[in-house]
Parts: structure tokens; C-alpha cells; sequence
């Protein structure tokens, strides 16, 4: 294929969302593996994906982790790191009946939502859960209370189906990747038609998601159509594309600058450019480089807002080396 001139390029105005990509419990979770690949070497197993994103999860295997789905799979006396997402109060318990070394990388936003899930039983409060069925951090979620403590729903319509005693006290918590504004419209119904309901005194959606969600408002409003790297199971990286979608601008979800369906930019001056919670900024550099090799590229840069949130690593990886 000849070389294009540039003056030969379709011109293109590349509005990049601000914050995006890593958030502070994606950092810790990432940083986590690799103390303990420092402190115990090679090989630390890591049950289910660290984070949703398999350019992470790869360069991790390359320092020498092993991604495994269950505890089954890890060898006697091997040392085992627990995903971002969080896992079920049976998974430590197995861990420590097989004496199998534990590092919990759970992000403290979502050990947060297990904390009030184990308030609630303890003061027999009935809890619903606003979350998506099978996602990692739902079944950890669900996994920290006794059978039939939990209900779990996912839209304003599972809330019109639920059915209580009277008088039964209640309470609700969120995963925390959600959509800000379906989770309001949940929130409300379930209030709406349970007015004793009792809610968090701080909202479960964290506060990368939420941010990440605004700045892809901000975007999709100067865009034809938006670009999110993330992965397909990353619950964030699908909110993205949502937002966008509502906002009048069509998306698209790709992992890598390979995936770009380059029929998909023809006509287009305006794009927009985010990442999920879990994509790191090289992989934005990357679809950024890889745009500008065919369009002459103009980038703006859309902040809505600041973050300097971090998070304390566990206390036995705090001086590994």
C-alpha cells in the first residue's frame, strides 16, 4: 500500500476523555502481583484474571504469573494472589484449609460493598443487589452472606417482581462498575416501592467508574462516533460504550489499535477517545498512533475531573523486594 501524504489525509479532531484508563484499585491489584512475584518468585498463581484486560494479564505471565480459574488448579504450597474483583468468603476458607499462601488484591471500593453486605445480615436486614448476574465481583458479593440473605437484580423491572413479608427490614448495595444513571432509576423504583429501605451512606458506584462515565458524556457530545478500549467482559469498558451510545454518539469497543475497523472512521472529523478502568495508557498511545498514520490528527483533551486517589498496598507486600 503507498504511503499516504499528508496532505493527502482526512482531517480528524480527536477529542481524548480525561481521567481514563487505570484507576487506583486497578494500580494496587497490577502492583500486587508484582511484589509478590518479587517476594516469593516464580511462579505466583492468580485466580481468575487480575483485571479485565489481557494485555495486563499477558505481561504478567510473561514476569512469571499463572492465571488459573480455580483454587484446584493451584499447587500445594504456592503462593496465590485474589482478583480486583473480589471473591466469596469460601474462597480464603479453602485457601487456608489448604494452607496455600493468600494475597487478597480485592479493590477497597468493593471490600467496602462486602462490609455493609455483612452489616446488614448481622442486623437481619434482607439486602438486594444491584449488580449484572455472573460478573466476578456479583458472585463475590453474593458469596459474603448465608443463602437467601441476598437477592440479586439488574433492572427496573426485576424490582416490580420482588416480593417481601411485611415488615421485613431491607437494605440495598451496588457492584460497583455499574451505569450511574440505570442504577438511579433501579435505586429510585426499589425506594419507590420499599420505602423502608435502607441505602449506603456513600454510594457503592466508585468513583473512577463515575468519572470515567462523565468524561465519556463529555466526549460523545463533540463526537460523531467514540472509540473504548477495554475488554468484552469489562463490565466499566461496556458502561462506556453505553454512555456514549446514549449520548449521540455511536461506539465502539476494541482491546488493541488492531481491532479498528478502519471503514468504520470513513467520513468521520470527530472522534472520540476513552479507556476503561483496566486498559492501560499505552494501549490508548497505541490506537492514537496508529489513527494518525492515516488521518491528520488534531487532539483535544477533555477533562472533567481530577483524581489522586491511591490505595496502601496489603501489609505483607508493603516491603516485599
Amino acid at each position: 500500500m503507498p504511503e499516504i501524504l499528508k496532505s493527502e489525509k482526512q482531517k480528524l479532531d480527536i477529542y481524548i476523555a480525561e481521567p481514563r484508563g487505570f484507576c487506583a484499585g486497578v494500580h494496587r491489584a497490577i502492583r500486587i502481583v508484582e511484589r509478590a512475584l518479587e517476594r516469593f518468585g516464580t511462579p505466583v498463581y492468580v485466580r481468575h484474571e487480575i483485571v479485565h484486560n489481557r494485555f495486563v494479564v499477558e505481561g504478567l505471565e510473561k514476569k512469571g504469573a499463572i492465571f488459573v480459574d480455580e483454587l484446584d488448579d493451584v499447587p500445594s504450597g504456592a503462593p496465590v494472589v485474589f482478583s480486583a474483583h473480589g471473591v466469596a468468603k469460601s474462597v480464603p476458607a479453602e485457601a487456608e484449609k489448604r494452607k496455600l499462601t493468600y494475597v487478597d488484591a480485592t479493590c477497597p471500593l468493593v471490600s467496602k460493598v462486602h462490609r455493609e453486605a455483612e452489616r446488614h445480615e448481622r442486623m437481619k436486614r434482607h439486602s438486594i443487589l444491584i449488580g449484572h448476574a455472573g460478573h466476578p465481583e456479583v458472585i463475590g458479593t453474593l458469596g459474603q452472606v448465608g443463602i437467601g440473605a441476598m437477592t440479586l437484580i439488574e433492572t427496573v423491572e426485576d424490582v416490580a417482581k420482588l416480593s417481601f413479608a411485611e415488615g421485613t427490614e431491607m437494605a440495598f448495595v451496588t457492584q460497583t462498575t455499574l451505569s450511574v444513571e440505570d442504577t438511579a432509576d433501579i435505586i429510585a423504583a426499589l425506594k419507590n416501592k420499599f420505602p423502608q429501605i435502607d441505602a449506603p451512606k456513600k454510594e457503592d458506584i466508585c468513583y473512577a467508574t463515575t468519572n470515567r462515565q462523565e468524561a465519556a458524556k463529555a466526549i460523545a457530545e463533540k463526537s460523531e462516533k467514540v472509540i473504548v478500549i477495554g475488554a468484552p467482559n469489562s463490565s466499566n469498558s461496556l458502561r462506556l460504550v453505553e454512555v456514549s451510545n446514549r449520548n449521540g454518539s455511536q461506539a465502539l469497543l476494541l482491546e488493541r489499535a488492531k481491532d479498528i475497523e478502519w471503514s468504520w472512521l470513513d467520513g468521520v472529523k470527530t472522534l472520540g477517545l476513552t479507556a476503561g478502568a483496566s486498559a492501560p495508557e499505552v494501549l490508548v498511545e497505541e490506537v492514537v498512533e496508529a489513527i494518525s498514520k492515516r488521518f491528520d490528527v488534531t487532539i483535544h483533551n477533555i477533562q472533567t475531573s481530577e483524581e489522586n486517589m491511591t490505595f496502601k498496598l496489603p501489609p505483607m507486600m508493603q516491603n516485599a523486594k
